[in-house]
């Protein structure tokens, strides 16, 4: 059995590429965006608890998860973008309440400012819409040429590695053999590799303009923003603290939770606290 087949997978085609997402519930839509080296899997229980009042939709990246893993796609930022986009049109999205971890950040935003979502709430989960320099060197590696290649798709170990740095609390064997799953092979790797070569980190890089866009339409955000609520585990070696204070900082009004035991991948660390913060903020019941 695939790891969380207890909901119903749906596929959609985009730009001429199939396209994985889960579409639970009814109600309001909120979309939870995951990042690298996650799928929707990471989003499991949050789903379970969020489909009880919402249509709670979580697609996978191309490249990731059960998404296509083509070779002649150019796995920027500006595709996704576009991808999760052209998804929104499917699914015939205008407003939504959004779910960000991770590269989730850019990609989900950039959509939204792309098609001009309304954005009803948005949920920060460990993740950044904006330019930074920091790169930890254990990312650094993975994009040396050669070494990053066979690091990342010869040996899994970008996304093996996120099973044991990502977390403050080791994962159990099955959890984390369930996180690679969809990466058994160098071909099916790409999109995991790609992902770590296209962090903007100067000016030359070709989805700096991207990010730059994005993180406009972020400063527009801050002058009317929607409800916002900046939950964020304190152990994440790459999405550190720096990030945490500069989304307080661009948005102070937003409602804020730092978890001081939990790593990058909050909703593991963080199970069953997280899961009921989030449902009660986007229900209108948090504080």
């Amino acid at each position: 059995m695939f790891p969380g087949d207890q909901f119903a997978s749906h596929y959609a085609t985009v730009n001429g590429l199939r396209m994985h997402y889960i579409d639970e519930g009814q109600g309001d839509a909120v979309v939870l965006v995951h990042g690298n080296p996650t799928w929707w899997y990471y989003f499991r229980n949050l789903i379970t608890v969020l489909r009880k009042r919402f249509r709670v939709i979580v697609p996978d990246h191309i490249g990731s998860g059960m998404s296509d893993k083509p070779r002649s796609f150019e796995y920027t930022l500006k595709n996704h973008i576009d991808n999760l986009a052209a998804l929104f049109d499917r699914l015939h999205l205008s407003t939504t309440s959004l779910v960000l971890h991770d590269w989730g950040g850019a990609i989900g935003l950039g959509a939204a400012a792309q098609r001009e979502v309304g954005l009803e709430k948005l949920v920060i989960l460990n993740t950044a819409a904006f330019r930074s320099n920091r790169i930890p060197l254990r990312i650094r590696v993975c994009r040396w040429p050669l070494i990053g290649a066979l690091l990342v798709k010869g040996c899994n170990a970008f996304a093996r590695g996120a099973t044991f740095m990502a977390v403050a609390q080791p994962m159990k064997r099955d959890l984390a053999a369930a996180y690679v799953k969809p990466y058994t092979s160098w071909k099916t790797r790409i999109g995991v590799h790609e992902f770590v070569k296209d962090i903007p980190l100067h000016p030359r890089h070709r989805s700096y303009q991207t990010l730059v866009d994005v993180e406009r339409y972020v400063d527009r955000l801050a002058g009317n923003p929607p409800e916002m609520a900046i939950i964020w585990g304190g152990r994440d070696f790459c999405f550190n603290d720096h990030f945490y204070h500069e989304w307080r900082r661009r948005f102070p009004a937003a409602h804020s939770h730092y978890f001081d035991d939990c790593g990058h991948y909050i909703l593991e660390d963080g199970a069953g606290r997280v899961e009921p913060l989030i449902e009660n903020f986007l229900s209108g019941s948090s504080t």
